[in-house]
């Protein structure tokens, strides 16, 4: 299950209703710069690292190698929904996976401040950072905290590299490696010690009995590394292929790529954005959807729908179908739109252009459609959606190419329809 347009979809919802069905729930990329809020009994639970299949007791959780942690804020959010009455004791960590350490977060805000008006809109929670050294082969694994002896060394090399940026570019403090490994090793090992394990033989062993696992995407297919609007990117891969890298698993073992889209898009950050809405529409979906960013608060940017961006995102990650989230937020609108091409220095064009400054320029091509005005949230069968909104739904799904599964008319956990 994975975001089709640059995150914030709803894609923790959607994971917890199939997470009911699951043996296994497996985050497979990305850190706590995703957060999915999921919405139980009107109790609301906002997760950033843990897998959204942990409110379900016959679920395992399991963060797999491609993920980086950052351990103090696992600890944290797992304290919380121990707090809350939820049992964390099923989760697994992969002992591959990287550790987000203070350094990292330190030089992610430094450098987004470094590059003033060319800043990316990084969360500064050190994502970036902790992936660049992973690719230095300078990265921590969770593992290391297993062996005192290595961990201290592996510290000592990545400081030695992190504390030349630190002092010698920025103008700050070193980090001292032996204070930070002191602190790590007492207050993060303990608690993390007796959730490590071998991702890759546990998800293969369910595999391998018949069981369903759910592998579960941070971010979206627009913020990919190699597929998104470069740079103005995660750090990872979002797409259905970075499932099979990130969790350990062939691509014969997915049956089906579930890919989660609003009725509507919303950026954070920098980088383009062709349907944007700059106008009192745009302010509507901001409010009544309640955008703004779960981790950051940050007010999300708004636009209609764009069915090129989905169709692109189809082919990418081999779709089989689409769920689609906030439906209801559209429901005082007098009309709706689908962006379905682009306009581009006069020349219509229906697939996303591959040069980003073709993109910049791109002026959206509109079906625009009569709204509903009707109450979505109560609206439970198929059968009692509304002609306009399911004309909506029917052309989205034309329009990108695949058939709509699953639709969300509300937060809670009851509040969708099954098209299935």
């Amino acid at each position: 299950m994975l975001g089709t347009q640059w995150g914030d979809e709803g894609k923790g919802k959607f994971t917890d209703l199939l997470a009911a069905d699951a043996s296994m729930v497996v985050r497979f990329q990305g850190g706590h710069n995703a957060g999915h809020t999921l919405v139980v009994n009107g109790e609301s639970f906002a997760l950033q690292l843990v897998p959204s299949g942990v409110l379900y007791p016959h679920t395992t959780p399991v963060i797999a190698n491609g993920v980086v942690v950052d351990p103090f804020v696992l600890l944290a959010e797992m304290a919380m929904l121990e707090e809350r009455g939820v049992d964390v004791s099923r989760m697994k960590v992969s002992g591959n996976a990287h550790l987000i350490m203070p350094y990292h977060q330190q030089l992610d805000a430094l450098h987004e401040r470094h590059l003033g008006d060319a800043k990316l809109g990084t969360t500064k929670r050190g994502i970036g950072p902790a992936y660049a050294d992973k690719s230095m082969r300078l990265g921590i694994r969770v593992q290391d905290m297993l062996d005192e002896k290595i961990f201290r060394a592996k510290l000592h090399t990545a400081l030695g590299h992190a504390n030349t940026i630190l002092t010698r570019v920025f103008n700050r403090l070193p980090i001292d490696p032996d204070q930070l490994a002191d602190k790590v090793l007492a207050e993060c090992l303990p608690g993390i010690e007796p959730l490590i394990a071998d991702s890759i033989d546990l998800i293969h062993s369910a595999l391998e009995n018949g069981e369903n696992v759910l592998f579960e995407g941070a971010q979206a297919t627009f913020l990919d590394l190699d597929h998104g609007t470069y740079p103005f990117v995660t750090s990872s891969n979002p797409t259905a292929g970075g499932a099979c890298t990130g969790a350990g698993v062939g691509p014969r073992h997915i049956d089906r790529v579930i890919g989660i889209a609003k009725a509507y898009v919303t950026r954070v950050g920098s980088g383009p954005f062709p349907t944007e809405l700059f106008d009192d529409i745009g302010d509507y979906l901001v409010d009544v959807g309640r955008e703004y960013g779960t981790n950051t608060g940050r007010r999300r940017r708004p636009g209609w729908v764009d069915a090129v961006m989905l169709r692109h995102a189809v082919r990418l990650n081999s779709l089989t179908d689409l769920a689609i989230t906030k439906l209801d937020v559209l429901d005082q609108l007098d009309t709706v739109k689908i962006c379905t091409g682009y306009k581009i220095d006069g020349e219509e064009v229906s697939k996303l252009p591959y040069h980003q400054s073709l993109i910049h320029r791109a002026e959206p091509i509109y079906i625009e459609m009569p709204g509903w005005k009707k109450d979505l949230t109560e609206v439970r069968s198929v059968q009692d959606l509304p002609p306009n909104a399911k004309s909506f739904l029917d052309e989205l799904s034309v329009q990108a190419g695949v058939g709509i599964s699953l639709v969300s008319t509300g937060p809670g956990r009851k509040q969708y329809l099954d098209f299935s």
